[in-house]
C-alpha cells in the first residue's frame, strides 16, 4: 500500500506545514509578549506622569481644583488601601516600576479589588497620598481578529509553500520515471533539464548515460546482427554440402554441429534486435496450449511438459515475445532441467504472472545472478551443444521491454523456476501499441 508520507512531496509537504506552523506560533507568542510590555511601560509612564503633574499642581495652585479621577486622601484614612505582598506578577512588575522611577522613599500601593484601578503613591515630602487612574494592564482587545488574521496567512503561506514544494518535486518525479524505464529496458526520452542546478546537473548526467549506454547498446547490436546474418549464408552452404557427403556418421555429426551453429546464430540475431514488438497481441493461455503442444510434437526426446493456465482470456501479450519466451524457457529447461517441465499462468491482486518450472537439480545460489547475463554460461563444457548463454538474457530483455518483471530462483529444491509478473496497467500499452502498428 503506497503510503503518501513516503514519497518526496508527502515528506516537503509535511516539513513546510511543520515549519510554518511552528513559525506562526512562535510569531503570535512574541506579539503577544511584546504588545504586553510595551503596555506595562505605557501605563508606567502615564502614571508616573501623573503623579508628577499632581504634585505640581499642589506646589503652584493649590486652590484650583484637581482633575477627574484624582484625588488627594489623607494618611489617617481609612481607604488607604494596606500593603499588599500577593500580587499576581504582571501588578508586581507594574508596582515596582513605577516604585523605581520615583524617589527611593517612595510608597506605591494598588487600590483594593472591586474598585476602579487607581494607584496609590505617597513621597516622604507629600502631605497626602496622590491616588491616580491606573490604566488596566490588559486591555480588551479582540481575540478573534488576531487569529482571523493569523489563520489567512498562514493557509496562504502553505498554499504557496506546497506550490513551491510541488514545483520542486515535479523534475525529481520526471527522473525517477525515467530511471524506471531506463532500468526496465524501455526507451528512455530525454529528460527536461529543470529545477535548481544540482537537479539540473543530475539530469544533465542522467540524460548522457542513457545517451552512452544506447550507443554502446546499438554498437553491440550491429556488430552481433552483422556477424549473425554473414554467418548465415556460410552455414546454409555447408548444410548443403554435408547433405551430400557419402558417409552416414560423418554427415549426422557435422549436420548437427551446422544446426547448433545456426541456432546460435539466430539466438544472436534475436539478442540484436532491439526494435519493438508490433505482432497481434493474444492470449497467453490458449497461445502457451499452442507453443506446449508444438514442442511436443517436434523436440524429440524433449522432457514432458504440463500447463497449468488459469490467468484468463484478459492476459494478452505480443505473439512474437511469448513464443520466444516459451521457446527459450522450454529449450533451457530441457537442456538442463528434469521432467516434468510445468508452464503455468496465474492471477493475482497486482496483475498476471507466468512461470516456467522443472525438477532438475536448478542453479547454484551464488550463480544465480550470473544466469541471465549475456554470454554467460554456467557450465561452459555444454557450450558446444548450441547454447551461447544468451537464453535467459533474452527473456529478461523480452519480459522487460513488455512491461513485466521476472524472478529466477529455485522453488522448493525441485528445480529453476522463472517466475514473470506483468502487472495490469502494462497490459493495455501492450495490446494498445500491438493495434496501432497494424
Amino acid at each position: 500500500m503506497r503510503r503518501p508520507i513516503d514519497s518526496l512531496f508527502g515528506r516537503l509537504a509535511l516539513l513546510v506545514v511543520a515549519v510554518l506552523l511552528l513559525s506562526h506560533f512562535a510569531w503570535y507568542a512574541l506579539m503577544r509578549l511584546e504588545r504586553s510590555q510595551l503596555q506595562t511601560r505605557y501605563a508606567v509612564e502615564e502614571a508616573t506622569f501623573l503623579v508628577d503633574a499632581v504634585r505640581q499642581h499642589v506646589a503652584r495652585t493649590p486652590d484650583q481644583p484637581l482633575p477627574s479621577r484624582v484625588r488627594l486622601v489623607d494618611p489617617a484614612s481609612p481607604d488607604v488601601p494596606p500593603e499588599s505582598t500577593e500580587m499576581p506578577p504582571p501588578l508586581e512588575r507594574f508596582v515596582e516600576d513605577v516604585r523605581e522611577r520615583m524617589p527611593s522613599d517612595t510608597q506605591v500601593r494598588v487600590g483594593l479589588p472591586g474598585r476602579p484601578p487607581a494607584l496609590w503613591v505617597r513621597a516622604a515630602n507629600d502631605h497626602s497620598w496622590i491616588v491616580v487612574p491606573m490604566q488596566p494592564l490588559r486591555m480588551p482587545r479582540s481575540l478573534d481578529r488576531t487569529v482571523l488574521w493569523l489563520v489567512i496567512i498562514f493557509s496562504f503561506a502553505v498554499m504557496a509553500a506546497l506550490f513551491a514544494a510541488w514545483a520542486l518535486q515535479q523534475p525529481l518525479r520526471s527522473l525517477a520515471q525515467a530511471v524506471a524505464r531506463f532500468g526496465r529496458g524501455l526507451p528512455v526520452p530525454p529528460v527536461p533539464e529543470r529545477g535548481p542546478r544540482e537537479l539540473r546537473q543530475l539530469t544533465h548526467g542522467f540524460n548522457q548515460m542513457v545517451q552512452e549506454v544506447a550507443r554502446t547498446e546499438n554498437d553491440r547490436a550491429v556488430m552481433l546482427a552483422g556477424v549473425a546474418h554473414d554467418l548465415k549464408t556460410p552455414l546454409a552452404r555447408l548444410r548443403l554440402r554435408a547433405e551430400m557427403m557419402d558417409e552416414v556418421k560423418m554427415r549426422d555429426g557435422v549436420v548437427r554441429d551446422v544446426d547448433s551453429m545456426t541456432h546460435i546464430v539466430e539466438q544472436f540475431l534475436v539478442f540484436a534486435h532491439d526494435g519493438a514488438d508490433r505482432s497481434e497481441a493474444v492470449e497467453v493461455d490458449m497461445q502457451c496450449e499452442r507453443v506446449v503442444r508444438s514442442y511436443r510434437a517436434v523436440a524429440a526426446g524433449a522432457p514432458s511438459v504440463l500447463t497449468e493456465l488459469n490467468a484468463g482470456p484478459a492476459f494478452l501479450l505480443p505473439a512474437a515475445t511469448l513464443d520466444r519466451i516459451l521457446s527459450n524457457l522450454l529449450d533451457n529447461a530441457h537442456a538442463y532441467g528434469a521432467p516434468p517441465v510445468t508452464v503455468a499462468t496465474a492471477r493475482t491482486a497486482q496483475g498476471f504472472t507466468l512461470s516456467v518450472s522443472d525438477n532438475g537439480s536448478g542453479i547454484a545460489a551464488q550463480d544465480l545472478f550470473n544466469a541471465s547475463r549475456p554470454f554467460v554460461r554456467l557450465d561452459p563444457a555444454r557450450g558446444g551443444n548450441g547454447h551461447s548463454g544468451l537464453g535467459l538474457a533474452i527473456v529478461e530483455r523480452l519480459v522487460r521491454r513488455a512491461g513485466g518483471e521476472w524472478e529466477i530462483g529455485n522453488h522448493g529444491g525441485r528445480g529453476l523456476r522463472v517466475l514473470m509478473s506483468f502487472p495490469f496497467e502494462a497490459l493495455p500499452r501492450v495490446a494498445a501499441a500491438s493495434e496501432s502498428a497494424w
